[in-house]
């Protein structure tokens, strides 16, 4: 089994030291997006929100490049949430047509402005990987199969026209994102402060997470490091069981956690949406950030989740 350490070897320069960017994001609207546009205007940058029907157009890839600016970087957000409601035929087209045909209409467009950016930062998911048990995955690791996996692939080879044209661009795969302030943390508490928490399925999927202040210096980590590129995971270097994460949480809210949710209840609830969100297991391991010299404040989930949560 291969080991990864997620203490770095090399002294890492001090994040909030970079000098000030101008960075365009998208999907600033959304719980990742607002934060990381607060983050980063905090630490000397100054952020441009892509809006649409103001400066950016996703229907059709049009900037307005007066209003946009000579930027430094793009960070890329946007996307419909695929956690937001049973995925119906409709739902599943407007996830498809949320990322990859958008993502490669701004890429075309960041190709042809008069100036272009350094570097465009790109969100993608760990879904990318699929379904894969117990396999320790990296950013090596080929993709999987199923829904989210396709939508994942296409969404980063959309990136190819900015690569081509000479912007460093980095694929962002990100793990469940934890925060009591909103994303999947949020609607896990109210059952589990009922005493209404427990494993889902079989509890043995892993989970691959990450604190949304680890996931902030993360970008800004990326936005940085000129020598990361290509597919980088945000996520946490000890993935969890779902079990052992439920037991976590219970525990810091000082709670039980006696009530596991069965597949087929599930499956019931959420359709496929439960297989490829809920069940998939994906054991990730951060091995570009780590090998950069990254530092996880929080690397293990108990005392993460004891720190969100304020006990």
């Amino acid at each position: 089994m291969r080991q990864f350490a997620w203490t770095a070897r090399i002294r890492s320069p001090t994040l909030d030291r970079m000098p000030g960017m101008r960075i365009a994001i998208s999907g600033a609207s959304g719980f990742v997006g607002r934060a990381a546009a607060a983050d980063l205007a905090t630490s000397g940058h100054t952020v441009v929100r892509l809006q649409r029907g103001q400066n950016w157009q996703p229907d059709t890839g049009a900037l307005d490049a007066a209003a946009l600016g000579p930027c430094d970087a793009v960070l890329h957000l946007a996307g419909e949430n695929v956690a937001a409601g049973r995925w119906t035929a409709a739902r599943r087209q407007r996830i498809q047509d949320s990322r990859g045909p958008v993502t490669e209409r701004l890429c075309r467009a960041l190709a042809a402005l008069p100036q272009r950016p350094r570097v465009l930062v790109s969100a993608s998911a760990t879904g990318i990987y699929g379904d894969r048990g117990d396999t320790e995955l990296d950013e090596r690791s080929p993709p999987g199969s199923g829904f989210l996996a396709d939508v994942a692939r296409a969404w980063e080879a959309a990136t190819v026209p900015a690569r081509d044209a000479g912007i460093r661009v980095v694929h962002l795969r990100i793990g469940m994102v934890l925060d009591p302030g909103g994303g999947a943390l949020r609607r896990m508490l109210p059952p589990f402060r009922c005493c209404l928490g427990g494993r889902l399925g079989s509890g043995r999927q892993w989970v691959a997470w990450i604190t949304l202040s680890d996931l902030l210096r993360a970008i800004r980590f990326v936005l940085e490091h000129d020598e990361l590129r290509g597919p980088v995971l945000a996520v946490a270097p000890e993935p969890v069981r779902n079990a052992g994460f439920t037991q976590a949480l219970a525990r810091a809210l000082r709670r039980p956690a006696v009530l596991p949710v069965p597949r087929f209840a599930l499956r019931a609830l959420f359709g496929a949406m439960a297989d490829e969100l809920l069940l998939a297991s994906q054991r990730c391991r951060p091995q570009e950030l780590c090998q950069a010299g990254f530092r996880f404040v929080h690397p293990s989930v108990g005392p993460a989740l004891q720190a969100l949560l304020g006990h």
